[in-house]
């Protein structure tokens, strides 16, 4: 295929703007689509040919030399931020032990600078043959703080000098889990804000050179405001749906703010996102509440059937306050009996909202989904990270686990996206997850809950399936067809540009 338009990198932040129309001739309609010409004018798609009978002649036009033209792609679930910072921090998610781990904080922290705080993330240790201590990172890292986050982000892992930053000296082990967990992140020292939001930039950028054009982000923060602050400092290359968080769902009602209105923010691109609640914690922290205990809990532990953050009424009452006010609630859900109290508190309410992960689902709640009309947020990848993790914990009931061929089948909504940074934000490894089932050699590991490219596409395209007139010009163009594309093309896709709005936000120079 020859190139009839030079891609080249968006400055960061800075979407090149259109001047007036634009025709994108010899593009594909659509995964499979046929081949066409897409007039963009003012920001929307406002007509559609066949290819070589537009009438247009005015405006430029680009041969996009029979490429795939879709719609924008969303990633549903997203800590922007945390994936900011972790594209800087020490990776140990392939570190098979405490130890091996330990081993690999102490050759980074030293080439740090003096003083400097060893950070890292992506530990798992629900597969380790030993425990996370501080003994361990205090053997390695005595010299300075360090800090291990987990990759689903509820548990931290510190030395001693690490814990006494965060006044948890006293602390036996040094693992914290959940509440113990945000707490201390909370109190450690953060980057100036002008340079957080430089580094959030700089992953908005790289988002958008996947064929990201808006995600909904779940940053544990007054989103509203950071977002606000961002949009009108830079040129921002994403739509970004800012969620709300319970310290500020007062300000929030306070303010008049409904999901899904639009902010007053350069380009209309920020607009309020849903409300974040948590019922549980994790697989991996064997927190996820379940109505099965933990193979090897024993008799009469509390936590043998994981962690409920939220009882059932505190939770109607929750989602009551805020869908009475406009504002749609998310909540994260876990484990079956997790799922099966989320759901029973939508029903009560009678509001719609979203579910966010759904991982474990009991057979009786897959229905409800779209009986209630709950959306299912679901992590693709997570089904194939967690493979091993959940074999072990969740014994006999995989099969139920990451159920989306059975949701698609009970007609819920599927959004889906990547949890970052617990997942990398490409909507491509996203996709080509729910698609495939593994990211390695084996076999898929429940090849039954494979769900269709054209379904993980949509799930990526807040529900768009086809390329409309009138549509916003939010749009990918990629170099192979997804319905036609291997594994491997398919997780790796090249995006040949990105368009936000009718302007290029990755690609072409204009």
């Amino acid at each position: 295929m020859t190139a009839a338009i030079t891609p080249t990198p968006a400055t960061p932040g800075t979407p090149s703007a259109t001047a007036g129309p634009l025709t994108l001739r010899r593009v594909h309609l659509g995964a499979g689509g046929p081949l066409s010409d897409v007039r963009i004018e003012a920001g929307l798609v406002s007509a559609v040919h066949p290819a070589g009978e537009s009438p247009h002649t005015d405006g430029r036009s680009h041969d996009l030399d029979g490429r795939t033209l879709l719609p924008g792609l969303w990633d549903s679930h997203v800590h922007m931020v945390q994936w900011a910072g972790l594209r800087r921090r020490l990776d140990v998610s392939g570190a098979g032990s405490a130890r091996e781990a330990a081993d690999a904080a102490g050759r980074r922290a030293a080439a740090l600078a003096p003083g400097e705080p060893m950070i890292g993330h992506g530990f798992r240790d629900g597969l380790w043959p030993d425990v996370p201590h501080k003994d361990l990172l205090d053997a390695q890292v005595p010299d300075r703080p360090a800090l291990l986050i987990s990759m689903d982000l509820h548990s931290a892992w510190l030395n001693s000098a690490g814990l006494a930053l965060v006044e948890r000296g006293d602390h036996p082990t040094g693992l914290l889990r959940e509440d113990e967990c945000i707490q201390a992140m909370a109190k450690l020292p953060t980057a100036s804000v002008e340079l957080t939001d430089q580094w959030v930039q700089e992953a908005c950028v790289a988002a958008a050179a996947r064929g990201i054009t808006g995600i909904v982000d779940f940053e544990y923060a007054d989103n509203i405001a950071d977002w606000t602050r961002r949009m009108n400092g830079a040129a921002v290359p994403l739509r970004v749906a800012a969620s709300i968080w319970p310290p500020h769902l007062e300000a929030a009602i306070s303010g008049g703010f409904r999901t899904g209105q639009t902010l007053d923010t350069p380009g209309g691109l920020l607009e309020v996102g849903p409300f974040k609640l948590l019922t549980d914690g994790s697989l991996n922290t064997r927190t996820a509440l379940c109505h099965e205990a933990y193979p090897g809990a024993l008799p009469g532990d509390p936590g043998s059937h994981g962690l409920e953050r939220l009882s059932p009424s505190e939770l109607v009452s929750l989602l009551r306050q805020a869908s009475s006010h406009g504002i749609t609630p998310a909540v994260h859900a876990v484990g079956d009996r997790a799922n099966g109290m989320a759901l029973d508190a939508f029903e009560a309410v009678r509001c719609h909202g979203r579910i966010e992960h759904g991982q474990l689902l009991a057979p009786e709640d897959i229905p409800r989904f779209a009986e209630l009309g709950v959306t299912v947020s679901i992590q693709p990848t997570h089904a194939v990270d967690d493979r091993d993790v959940a074999d072990r914990h969740w014994p006999g009931r995989t099969h139920r686990a990451y159920a989306f061929a059975d949701l698609l089948a009970a007609d819920a909504v599927l959004e889906l996206g990547s949890d970052a940074p617990v997942a990398a934000l490409d909507p491509w490894l996203t996709i080509a997850s729910a698609v495939t089932w593994t990211a390695d050699e084996r076999p898929p590991w429940h090849p039954e809950q494979r769900i269709p490219v054209a379904d993980a596409l949509a799930g990526s395209s807040q529900g768009r399936r086809l390329i409309r007139v009138g549509d916003r010009a939010d749009l990918v163009v990629t170099d192979a067809d997804p319905l036609t594309a291997d594994a491997r093309t398919l997780r790796e896709m090249p995006v040949h540009a990105t368009m936000l709005a009718g302007a290029w936000t990755h690609g072409p120079s204009l």
